[in-house]
């Protein structure tokens, strides 16, 4: 199978890369290394069936030729991370919506009809906040006056909309995960995602700065999980039972965390000596930012349509990142 994902260099991205290379595919991962890391690709480079390129999908010319030769496609390449989106809002509904747009319009354009993965996001669940677990047919609640991710919410939400668009009016057959705290190999800190952070400055020793007072509840799911509920909901059909285009599904872990709690966590699997350091919101993220207390998925969708069932627990995804980052640091 001829595989073409764009953001292939990040963190998601670059291990989707590694999945299909050992299954066998072909795969060109495409990325602009804005947020990706072509280091994450260092163990497929070279290798005969792959191939990376980098490009800017807003301009990059070969879109259409490479659309025409994939098999399936994974959409992942967006302005991602707290960080990121919170200093570059103008590029977050820029990209995220005109690269989206992009791929959607060549595959309609082309002369094969490839299954088409749209990763979209758990924050388009906005501030729904009355809702502690989140299935995809609640109503959505958006306010651009308590800022925070609005923006990116609303961007992924559009691509939704898109994917769907183009699936009724081209009959591109498109499936469109909600990703939910995914973690795991090749994720970096830099950019706001907890867990990599967390870990990070606990083998350096220093302080593990938690955001606000800790209680804010999340929900990780790790990349190998997420990988294996991705390539089974490509397998899009016609039949009822199956997962059909169009359709919208929640990828996540129902297990939850506090965040005070994982950095508890963190520090015992490192077997480190760091401390607490408690940080306001208003002095990590800006003024304006409205955190979300609580985001747990509910995944009966998910199962129902596919079997899917979680295979790494938090502790073994955390020991994992532990030893890949103490790897990195040695090389």
């Amino acid at each position: 199978m001829n595989i073409l994902i764009t953001g292939g260099a990040g963190f998601i991205g670059s291990n989707l890369s590694e999945f299909h290379i050992n299954r066998g595919d072909t795969v060109v991962a495409v990325d602009d290394l804005s947020t990706g890391r072509k280091e994450n690709l260092a163990a497929l480079i070279g290798q005969e069936c792959f191939s990376f390129v980098k490009a800017d999908l807003l301009s990059w010319t070969d879109l259409a030729a490479e659309v025409t030769k994939a098999d399936r496609i994974y959409h992942l390449a967006a302005v991602v991370g707290m960080f990121r989106v919170l200093k570059e809002s103008v590029a977050v509904t820029r990209i995220n919506v005109g690269a989206t747009e992009r791929v959607l319009e060549a595959a309609a354009n082309g002369p094969n009809n490839p299954q088409i993965i749209i990763a979209s996001s758990s924050s388009v669940y906005g501030h729904s906040s009355d809702q502690l677990a989140l299935s995809e047919g609640i109503d959505l609640a958006f306010s651009i006056e308590r800022g925070g991710l609005t923006g990116y919410a609303l961007s992924k939400l559009t691509n939704e909309i898109q994917a769907q668009a183009y699936h009724e009016q081209c009959g591109i057959k498109v499936v469109i995960p909600r990703l939910f705290n995914v973690v795991g190999p090749h994720q970096s800190g830099n950019y706001g995602f907890v867990i990599p952070r967390f870990i990070q400055q606990a083998l350096d020793g220093v302080p593990l700065t938690v955001f606000g007072d800790g209680s804010q509840i999340r929900s990780f799911c790790d990349v190998r999980d997420t990988m294996a509920a991705l390539d089974k909901l490509a397998a899009i059909g016609d039949d009822p039972g199956e997962v059909q285009n169009g359709e919208v599904v929640n990828v996540g872990n129902t297990r939850e965390i506090s965040i005070l709690e994982l950095a508890k966590l963190v520090i015992a699997r490192a077997g480190s000596s760091s401390t607490i350091q408690f940080v306001p919101f208003d002095q990590a993220y800006g003024e304006h930012f409205d955190h979300i207390t609580q985001r747990k998925p509910i995944v009966e969708k998910l199962e129902r349509l596919t079997g899917f069932s979680p295979q790494w627990t938090l502790e073994e995804t955390i020991d994992d990142l532990l030893k890949h980052i103490r790897q990195e640091a040695t090389l």
